[in-house]
């Protein structure tokens, strides 16, 4: 096909390469992190954005979950609750407006740039804020999961973090109406 539409003078534009995606999707969070270090900057903008990710994840985003995301942020970075939930704010509307793909460019340049102990500090986060609202979801726990798995860390290791989770989760919770 590229043949063809090379013969006829008909070029198709080039997509963006990976590092491009991930910069579209980071650089808004970035620039309000213009007090840091450039490169702790990106890492906190990749942080927030994971963050978000497992947020929506359930295809809702509630106040505690924001909290929670702006609370874990404002502790590890040292910035202010207020601007660590501007940070926050970015990062999940990022999210919903990017694709998919994003998502995943995102969350592999977090593991680029992270060491073991920040990766699994992460998906710690990730769990504090999916039960943030009282229940950790099927969706929720499935995509702390993928995101493991794409920063470079087993299923196994996820799986043990959820374990701390338990009371949290969705499959462990009574019922709503179900006596015991």
């Amino acid at each position: 096909m590229s043949n063809l539409l090379r013969f006829l003078g008909i070029s198709r534009p080039s997509a963006p390469d990976k590092s491009e995606q991930a910069d579209e999707a980071l650089h808004p969070i970035v620039a309000t992190l213009d007090g840091l270090d450039p490169d702790r900057a990106r890492f906190f903008a990749a942080f927030a954005y994971v963050l978000a990710r497992v947020a929506g994840a359930d295809l809702q985003m509630d106040k505690a979950e924001t909290e929670s995301m702006a609370g874990a942020l404002s502790e590890l970075t040292g910035i202010s609750e207020d601007d660590a939930g501007l940070v926050v704010d970015i990062a999940c509307s990022r999210m919903d407006d990017l694709e998919a793909t994003h998502n995943y460019l995102v969350t592999r340049e977090f593991g680029r740039l992270s060491n073991a102990q920040e990766k699994i500090q992460l998906l710690e986060c990730l769990y504090t804020v999916a039960a943030s609202d009282g229940v950790i979801t099927g969706d929720e726990s499935n995509e702390v999961v993928s995101i493991a798995e794409e920063i470079g860390l087993s299923r196994a290791d996820a799986v043990a973090l959820r374990s701390r989770f338990r009371e949290k989760l969705a499959e462990f919770q009574k019922l709503q109406g179900e006596n015991r």
